[in-house]
């Protein structure tokens, strides 16, 4: 009897680039793509950050690299990208959120947003996918989306309209590139426990709020999204594409 191979989810070989990876899911990905075997550059404004990061991971006998950048700043992006051999796995991590009632929304508020969860992410995507075409190489980008890519919620209009933007290009992307075997998914977290956040939480109103949506009665743990990050960027996942993989805790089952 010929019994079925599982597909690995190693890495070995692999060069990766994560955004937003001074801190929080980016740190938390970049950390898990280096422990299946990656190289990873590790991306962010505050250079400090991520040299400490990128040797911590080499303190565990790793391969990682630091990059400031300001992923804002689209020709840079372009410049320092092509300067590098391309990346075969994107964690398109990079965002932000103002949390406000629709009424306090301001078009700075509306344009920062934006600017940053959409456009910047947009043309990340497109620059790493393009070097991939160039080079003939396969590829895997994750776009870091949330549940509210696929609902909504108070005080977040902005953020929500963001989400479900990136939902939009991450499907759009995998049609075009299908056929160079470059697969676009996304991964949607509900709301997690980490230093930023737990100041937040402390509001009992808010916390309670948010527990009551999830199913599971908890906050997610960021080592809770590292097995699915390995999966979306290994061979693991070599099917899916043009795919929301949410992380919910059951939000947005009902």
């Amino acid at each position: 009897m010929e019994l079925t191979k599982t597909l690995s989810f190693r890495l070995d070989g692999r060069r990766a680039l994560v955004t937003g990876a001074g801190r929080g899911i980016g740190l938390t990905a970049a950390s898990a793509l280096a422990d299946a075997g990656a190289h990873v550059t590790l991306a962010a404004r505050t250079a400090n950050e991520i040299e400490e990061a990128a040797e911590a991971i080499r303190a565990r006998g790793q391969s990682a690299d630091a990059l400031a950048l300001d992923v804002t700043d689209i020709a840079t992006v372009r410049e320092a990208l092509s300067q590098r051999e391309p990346y075969q796995v994107l964690v398109n991590n990079a965002g932000m959120n103002r949390p406000k009632m629709l009424p306090d929304v301001t078009i700075d508020d509306f344009d920062t947003i934006m600017g940053l969860n959409v456009r910047a992410a947009f043309f990340m995507a497109q620059t790493v996918a393009l070097r991939l075409v160039e080079a003939k190489l396969p590829g895997s980008i994750i776009n870091i989306s949330s549940q509210m890519g696929h609902v909504g919620a108070a005080r977040r209009t902005v953020y929500c309209t963001s989400k479900h933007a990136m939902e939009g290009f991450t499907k759009a992307m995998a049609i075009e590139l299908g056929p160079h075997n470059i697969r676009v998914n996304s991964l949607g977290p509900t709301f997690l426990e980490t230093p930023m956040t737990r100041p937040f939480f402390e509001n009992k109103a808010f916390r309670d709020e948010v527990l009551s949506k999830i199913k599971l009665g908890r906050l997610g743990q960021l080592e809770e999204l590292t097995g699915a990050i390995v999966f979306l960027a290994s061979d693991a996942s070599s099917l899916m594409t043009g795919s929301a993989l949410v992380l919910d805790g059951g939000w947005t089952a009902e």
